[in-house]
């Protein structure tokens, strides 16, 4: 006979500070401190706190929060931080993820008006991080929409399993805006995948980031995927909490997100009874 026993990976689940936008992130920190996440991954956008590392090893220290990852600026409202230059962003990023901890630095395949960026892209990720033992994990990302128009605004492709990279970060609220298939994607990611941003979608034209459990996408698949498979990289809450109508309705938000990802990656599997 066969009995179940519940199997629960190594994976660390992790609040992105992009979370509690419009709060900042020292806000975030405090949250995920109060509800019991395992740390903090840090989106480097144009919250000051967020660009400063004594400042993130403060709020690291006094909420006794690791960060688990570094989110290169890699957004249209982050084309000024850290330098102009892409390549120095990572660099600055690679330097803050070693400095405070860190394993992973997430980062976006660039935009296509970015040319000589596109060009050394896959083989300048593949440089940095055969110089370091921080992960650089390429995020997923989806084709710009309005209306009936589309247009593809990442180059070499939004889709990153098309590329040859050491990692891969897989973002579910990106595959739905995508209208891609999500497990699909993470089969073809096999053990490369590094690093997991989680948040739902329902297929809208915009990146919707919902809680997990509120969209169509396979969060609970995935999460219950990881599990079996002894996943070990990070499961990152990354989700948009910004129409909350108060701070204890982003953090209940944020709590539902927590129980969720929680619930899923114990995952009950059977074994021989010995």
């Amino acid at each position: 006979m066969a009995e179940p026993v519940v199997r629960i990976p190594d994976a660390k689940v992790a609040l992105s500070t992009a979370s509690v936008y419009p709060e900042s992130t020292a806000t975030a920190f405090e949250i995920a401190a109060r509800l019991g996440y395992d740390g903090v991954e840090v989106m480097v956008w144009t919250d000051p706190v967020s660009q400063d590392i004594d400042a993130l090893r403060r709020l690291a220290d006094h909420h006794r929060i690791p960060i688990l990852a570094v989110h290169a600026p890699c957004l249209l409202i982050t084309q000024r931080v850290w330098s102009t230059d892409p390549w120095t962003k990572l660099q600055r990023a690679q330097a803050a993820a070693e400095k405070l901890g860190a394993s992973t630095v997430v980062v976006h395949p660039p935009f296509r008006w970015q040319r000589q960026y596109v060009r050394d892209f896959v083989s300048g990720i593949w440089r940095m991080a055969n110089e370091t033992d921080v992960r650089f994990a390429v995020e997923n990302m989806y084709p710009w929409r309005y209306r009936d128009r589309e247009m593809l605004a990442y180059a070499p492709d939004w889709d990153v399993t098309k590329d040859d990279y050491r990692h891969y970060t897989i973002d579910l609220s990106h595959t739905a805006t995508a209208r891609t298939d999500a497990m699909n994607m993470i089969d073809r990611m096999g053990d490369r995948l590094g690093h997991v941003h989680l948040a739902d979608g329902n297929g809208s034209n915009k990146d919707e980031h919902l809680v997990p459990g509120r969209g169509t996408q396979p969060c609970a698949e995935l999460l219950e995927g990881l599990a079996l498979g002894g996943f070990d990289g990070h499961v990152v809450i990354e989700v948009n909490t910004r129409r909350a109508m108060s701070s204890a309705e982003r953090e209940a938000d944020l709590a539902e997100a927590l129980a969720f990802t929680r619930l899923h990656l114990a995952s009950a599997v059977k074994v021989p009874r010995r």
